[in-house]
């Protein structure tokens, strides 16, 4: 729905490959939604670089709250999702308009990429750690029971232990559902790679992933677990050696056993295992 990226993060080579945003218009992404509805489609994720950035370069401004205001109604659609959102950007309407509509599902993905905030001013991203941590309040207190999914980079340039450390322990404390963790790697013709040294060694970055990765699979166990002995809405997408698979409302994958034809439908399987990575079912 929307193409490009106009914040230029210091280490990202999305505005220089993909150029300025560029928004479709609404009316344009309702058309191609209701073509998918029609040929079978029951779950429709808008994309973008900056998805909350959608719709300001458009006459009349319409924003992605908007947007979702419009597609809520259409018959067939199950349920919507969006990505990826910068923290910076995401509105208090915009959550409130995620825990009105019965479509949108509980989950979303909000790049925080350090827990420090002089990591977070040298990227350029734009935020502190303390209006990301209100960020995820709002969320859980507008939409309770979301999932949320972020994204990290460790071993920017010159990240020191004790910033890194910062950022171990705000993942540890706020306890999201997912962590999507990186190496920092430098893109040439970015401001970090023409003017920051990479600083952190190979060995450091790796321990420091590792480290994030071993954590979030402990926080990721915990929160699975409390799927077990409850029914999960499951929109099933296929099967896998032998068993039905699909994701919850709040992304969860889902596998499970049953006789029946699923594929395309909503069910409601009695979770009975939990993994870091997976839910298992009946």
């Amino acid at each position: 729905i929307i193409q490009g990226c106009n914040n230029f993060c210091t280490y990202c080579i999305v505005p220089y490959t993909r150029g300025r945003e560029i928004s479709r218009p609404p009316d344009d992404v309702e058309a191609e939604v209701r073509q998918l509805v029609s040929r079978g489609t029951k779950e429709v994720v808008l994309l973008g670089q900056n998805v909350d950035s959608y719709g300001h370069d458009l006459p009349g401004h319409p924003n992605l709250a908007g947007l979702l205001e419009q597609l809520q109604p259409l018959p067939g659609l199950l349920r919507i999702r969006f990505l990826t959102n910068h923290p910076k950007d995401m509105s208090p309407s915009l959550i409130e308009t995620m825990a009105r509509l019965g479509k949108v599902c509980e989950h979303i993905d909000l790049a925080l990429q350090s827990g420090d905030d002089d990591i977070l001013r040298a990227m350029g991203r734009g935020y502190t750690v303390h209006t990301f941590c209100r960020l995820v309040e709002d969320l859980r207190e507008g939409i309770p029971g979301i999932a949320i999914s972020t994204d990290i980079i460790v071993g920017f340039p010159g990240e020191t232990d004790s910033q890194f450390d910062n950022t171990y322990e705000l993942l540890e404390r706020l306890r999201l559902d997912v962590v999507h963790v990186a190496a920092y790697s430098p893109r040439p013709g970015t401001v970090a790679a023409r003017r920051l040294a990479d600083s952190v060694s190979e060995e450091v970055k790796a321990e420091r992933l590792h480290r994030i990765e071993a954590l979030q699979e402990r926080v990721s166990a915990d929160i699975n677990e409390t799927y077990v002995n409850c029914p999960a809405e499951v929109l099933v997408l296929g099967k896998r050696k032998g068993r039905w698979f699909g994701r919850t409302r709040t992304d969860k994958l889902v596998f499970f056993d049953s006789e029946d034809e699923l594929g395309g439908r909503l069910v409601s399987p009695h979770i009975t295992r939990s993994s870091p990575w997976a839910l298992q079912g009946q």
